[in-house]
């Protein structure tokens, strides 16, 4: 007989009860280290002091009316997002492929209202992961994620990720836009390099094409930046973000440049839910704590912690633990052994992971993590190595 819930996920057979910072809580009281963060959801942790405040708040006093009036909460978080972005306008959404989607169909009005209604194709990267509605699979191309779905919509051109060459050979008349991830995620946990972004913004420049990052788990403060494209000193005239900036509460965002954003009039896109006002009253929350002086500062300080304590980790397990990739707190390991084995080890042993492809398992501690934290994961880590290597 088929669950309750349908069986798309292969579940691990654990309830959590409660949150509190860097810490996860079950149904029998076992408390576990939760450097997953709800796979770089929940930025500040668990049960954030002023993140609950913010949303009980709002809850007693409105939580939807709809995007068919104003709404004060939206209004004030863009306002604060054009600040401190390259955007000029926006539009939120309950999730990152939402956001994504957005961007999709933005990049294609655009073409089409400035007179280019043959650019429709987009360049993507191989390993490339955008979420999981038909289009997001599409770009993707994986037999994993397409298998059974097909046709599918024919608007992608993969290419190597950080590979120019093959990029620059792929450009057609028809390309409208190249769509990238600055830190692939799910595709293993790899930072492009900053002579790539930056070429990737010239050759924009150069062919007439539209930038597009998708920053939904490197961005909001993961990579001791507000968004991991910032290292680069180049911007994008697209944007989708979530994950982080909801703290855990489902929000995203589809950022644009006025210029980008031209052909997105009223009757063009539309959400129901997206942007009600409990989640702009978390959105602003977080975005209250990670704009306070230091925060992102400690961010990278914790990151190069973290990054110098696994780099030790992989020279004491070589017959385990491959290298260290990544940057700030969005990090991976890739490993000798099956990644599956270390994740399942290090959670008997307390302590929460995820992987990706690669053979990689990803670090993602919230954002707040502090030393403490960071030496009793790298305890665990390194006991749970040398049991996989015995």
């Amino acid at each position: 007989m088929i669950p309750v819930v349908m069986p798309t996920y292969s579940r691990i057979d654990v309830v959590f009860e409660r949150g509190e910072g860097c810490f996860l809580y079950d149904t029998t009281g076992r408390r576990f280290l939760d450097f997953t963060s709800g796979i770089a959801v929940n930025a500040l942790g668990h049960a954030h002091p002023y993140l609950v405040e913010k949303l009980t708040e709002q809850a007693h006093k409105l939580w939807h009316t709809s995007n068919l009036f104003r709404v004060a909460g939206q209004e004030k978080l863009a306002s604060r997002l054009r600040e401190l972005t390259f955007a000029d306008t926006m539009f939120f959404t309950n999730s990152g492929v939402e956001a994504w989607e957005c961007g999709v169909k933005l990049v294609r009005k655009y073409h089409y209202e400035t007179g280019h209604p043959e650019k429709t194709r987009f360049i993507v990267a191989g390993g490339n992961f955008h979420g999981r509605t038909m289009t997001a699979i599409a770009a993707s191309g994986q037999d994993k994620m397409v298998k059974g779905f097909g046709p599918l919509l024919d608007a992608f051109d993969r290419v190597a990720y950080d590979n120019l060459n093959e990029l620059r050979a792929a450009i057609t008349p028809q390309t409208a836009a190249i769509l990238v991830e600055p830190i692939l995620g799910e595709g293993g946990m790899r930072p492009a390099s900053l002579d790539y972004l930056r070429a990737l913004r010239a050759i924009c420049d150069e062919y007439g094409l539209l930038l597009y990052f998708d920053e939904i788990q490197s961005g909001m403060g993961r990579s001791g930046k507000l968004f991991a494209h910032e290292w680069a000193g180049i911007t994008p005239d697209v944007m989708c973000i979530a994950k982080g900036i909801g703290g855990g509460f489902p929000l995203g965002a589809c950022l644009a440049t006025e210029k980008a954003a031209q052909g997105m009039v009223a009757g063009t896109h539309g959400s129901t839910f997206g942007g009600n006002p409990l989640a702009m009253a978390v959105g602003n929350a977080v975005l209250d704590v990670m704009t306070q002086p230091g925060f992102l500062d400690n961010v990278i300080a914790k990151g190069a912690l973290l990054q110098g304590k696994l780099e030790e980790l992989v020279a004491r397990h070589p017959t385990v633990l491959d290298s260290v990739r990544g940057k700030g707190l969005i990090l991976g390991v890739k490993c000798v052994t099956p990644v599956g084995d270390l994740v399942t080890a290090l959670r008997d042993n307390g302590m929460l992971v995820v992987s990706a492809a690669d053979n990689v398992v990803r670090i993602l501690p919230p954002l707040i993590v502090g030393e403490a934290e960071i030496n009793e994961a790298v305890a665990i880590l390194d006991r749970t190595c040398a049991a996989l290597a015995a």
